[in-house]
Parts: structure tokens; C-alpha cells; sequence
């Protein structure tokens, strides 16, 4: 397993604004929404070094991915992932239970949680509301909850989604709205598509309108030091300098697997080409860059000319895309790769899209591409 580079300031720096924030961190009890493009380490951030902080704080955690089951509804994620931290609540011997009891000082050998409902009808109708499971498991556990929910711009992509929404803003406004409640809800977001998850806390008819959205802290220079003093004892490499990689890693998008990509690319390279280092890797970045994108857009490619020409009807847009099945688009789809395009064709062809996860729903005959990155890389090539 790779060696994580640990973040341990931010990390400490982010719990401390969220279980005990000054005055002017208050705002973050309405929701903190993180956005930054994908494979800059976001999710590693989180379960390396976010959630043990702010449970070695003594606040339970529950992190859960909307893009681990991309067929699965956002909801049905959620309340899995509650569920299952309760159930470990619950259970005596369980690794969560104890380690939370070790931090807190308590006795080891008590029992479990003991909530008033039934947790396989958490959610369902009839069942327990999230408002009212969470306020018991705060109430017991006389502590903050932290709910992070990784690709949090998901939820938006299904009325099932957008209620879970609403269901976690009242959750928040019961418990934290209690003069002396013994702990906290805070919601904590984050997501690869930056404009969507703006709009989480921007639009008013969304449920967190008015939470803070910050973009996520992308790894600095301290990252790019790291791991050339890795590499400082393998002979078999010259080391650009840092400088120079660490604009490489600019140029990379701040993205940790391109810049390792890019060091051993660069070893290889380096070899044959009778360049230094420094004058290697910008050439090498570059590169990199541009073949980033191409996997999603291989896959593109792999589902056939339709797929390119509806591709390329979502990615041109600077909003979320709309009438992809309409007679307009039919006739775009149809001139771009020449013969005759029904509507009926579409539909199967969008579901590969979404399926393959390089287009996400945003809403209602609302398409996007799932990865800026690749929308921003396929635009220079159409201008190249």
C-alpha cells in the first residue's frame, strides 16, 4: 500500500472550526461543502486523517461515498452508512464502540446504545426519522455527530436524493437549535464538480442554502518536497528540482498519481533523451496532462459515434446540459456521425454514459460530465 502523506494541520485545523469554531466559524453548524476536482486526494484526506481527528476529539463519525455504488440510490447510501454505525453502537464488543469509549475515558465493559426504534426502518416510512436518530445518538452519546458525505453533488441527481437532503437540514436545525444540547450535528460535503456543489449552498431552494462552501486545500509544495526526499536514495534517479516539480504538479492539476506518474515517466525518459531533469519533466507534465482525460474519454470512444456526439452535445455546455433527447439533438447527433438518429436511440446509449460514470444527472433532463477535468481537456482539443 502507498505511503499517505498525512495533513495533519489541516486536518486539526478543520476539526477545531467545526466541534469548537470561534465566532466567526460559527456558520459552519449550517454545513461545510468542500469542492475540488477528483484524484487530488480528497477522499484520502478524509478517512486518513480528518475522521480519526475529529474522533480522537470524541466525536462520532459516519463517512459515507455517493460514488461507491454508483447505481445506488444517494439516499439508500446514507441511511446504509447510518445504519451500520449504529448497529456498531449497539453491539458491546464492537471496534467503533470501544474505540470511541477509549477516547471518551469510559468503561469499556458497559453495554451498548439502546435506541427507541428500529434501525433496519431507519428512514422508511413508518420508521424512525433521521432527525430523530441522530438526536438520540447525540443525547446518549453527549457528543457532536459528524455525518461526511463524499460526492455529495449525487444526492441532487435523484427526488429521493434531494429529500434526504431535507431530511439531514432538519436533523440539523433539531438538534443544534436545542439550548443545551450535549453535542452538535454537523454536516461536512464534499465534491468533485465545483459548480454543483456551490449550488448546494447557494440556491435557495436547496436544503443547505447559506452553509459555507470553501474549495477543498489542494496539496502544496510541502507534498512535492515529500516525496523528492523519497526519491533522494534511489541512485538510479536524478531529482528535478524543487521548483520545477513543483510547477509540474501545478500542471498536473495538484494531482498526487499524475505526479508520481510523471517522476517515474521521467526516470524512464531521462535515461535516453540526454535532457536534465528540469528541462525533462515540464515536457513530461505536459504530456501527462492531456493523456489524463483519456481513460473517460476511451470509454467514450469504446460505446461509438453516438456516444462521442452526445458526449460532445454535454461537454460544450457551461450549464448543466438539456434536451438530449430532443429533435434538435437527434439532428446534431445524426449530422456529426451521418446517418439517421432516433430518439429511442438515445436513451440506452445515455444510460452506457452515466453507467460508465462519465456523464452524472443533475436533475431532471439536467446532464453533466462527471469529471470538470475531462470536460476541460476535451474543450482544448476542440480548439487545438
Amino acid at each position: 500500500m502507498a505511503e499517505v502523506f498525512r495533513r495533519a494541520q489541516l486536518a486539526a485545523e478543520l476539526a477545531s472550526r467545526l466541534l469548537r469554531p470561534g465566532v466567526l466559524d460559527e456558520g459552519l453548524r449550517s454545513g461545510l461543502f468542500l469542492s475540488g476536482p477528483r484524484r487530488i486526494g480528497k477522499t484520502t484526506f478524509l478517512r486518513s486523517d480528518l475522521v480519526p481527528e475529529l474522533e480522537a476529539r470524541g466525536a462520532v463519525v459516519i463517512y459515507v461515498d455517493l460514488w461507491s455504488d454508483i447505481k445506488a440510490s444517494p439516499a439508500a447510501l446514507v441511511h446504509g452508512a447510518v445504519r451500520r454505525t449504529l448497529v456498531e453502537l449497539e453491539s458491546p464488543r464492537s471496534p467503533l464502540l470501544e474505540r470511541w469509549r477509549r477516547i471518551r475515558g469510559l468503561d469499556l465493559g458497559a453495554a451498548g446504545f439502546r435506541f427507541g426504534f428500529q434501525l433496519a426502518q431507519l428512514g422508511e416510512e413508518g420508521g424512525a426519522t433521521l432527525a430523530e436518530a441522530f438526536t438520540e445518538l447525540v443525547d446518549q452519546a453527549c457528543a457532536d455527530l459528524v455525518l461526511i458525505v463524499d460526492e455529495v453533488q449525487q444526492a441532487i441527481t435523484t427526488e429521493e436524493g434531494n429529500q434526504m437532503l431535507l431530511a439531514l437540514k432538519a436533523a440539523r436545525d433539531a438538534i443544534n437549535t436545542r439550548p443545551d444540547t450535549p453535542g452538535h450535528f454537523l454536516f461536512v460535503g464534499t465534491g468533485s464538480h465545483r459548480a454543483l456543489v456551490s449550488e448546494l449552498t447557494a440556491r435557495r431552494n436547496q436544503a443547505f442554502a447559506g452553509a459555507t462552501s470553501l474549495p477543498y486545500p489542494v496539496l502544496d509544495e510541502a507534498y512535492v518536497a515529500h516525496v523528492l526526499q523519497r526519491l533522494g536514495d534511489d541512485a538510479a534517479i536524478v531529482l528535478p528540482s524543487l521548483s520545477v516539480a513543483w510547477q509540474a504538479f501545478q500542471t498536473l492539476g495538484h494531482r498526487p498519481e499524475e505526479f508520481l506518474r510523471a517522476l517515474a515517466q521521467l526516470k524512464q525518459s531521462s535515461r535516453d533523451s540526454g535532457l536534465a531533469p528540469d528541462q525533462l519533466l515540464p515536457v513530461v507534465a505536459a504530456t501527462l496532462r492531456s493523456s489524463a482525460a483519456d481513460l473517460d474519454l476511451q470509454k467514450v470512444e469504446q460505446l461509438g459515434g453516438l456516444a462521442l456526439a452526445i458526449f460532445a452535445w454535454v461537454a460544450r455546455m457551461d450549464t448543466p446540459a438539456k434536451g438530449l433527447f430532443s429533435a434538435e439533438a437527434a439532428a446534431a447527433y445524426a449530422a456529426a456521425i451521418g446517418r439517421e438518429v432516433r430518439v429511442d436511440d438515445i436513451q440506452p446509449v445515455v444510460n452506457e454514459l452515466l453507467a460508465a460514470n462519465v456523464l452524472m444527472r443533475l436533475g431532471h433532463g439536467l446532464y453533466g460530465v462527471s469529471d470538470p477535468f475531462v470536460q476541460e481537456i476535451w474543450r482544448e482539443r476542440q480548439t487545438s
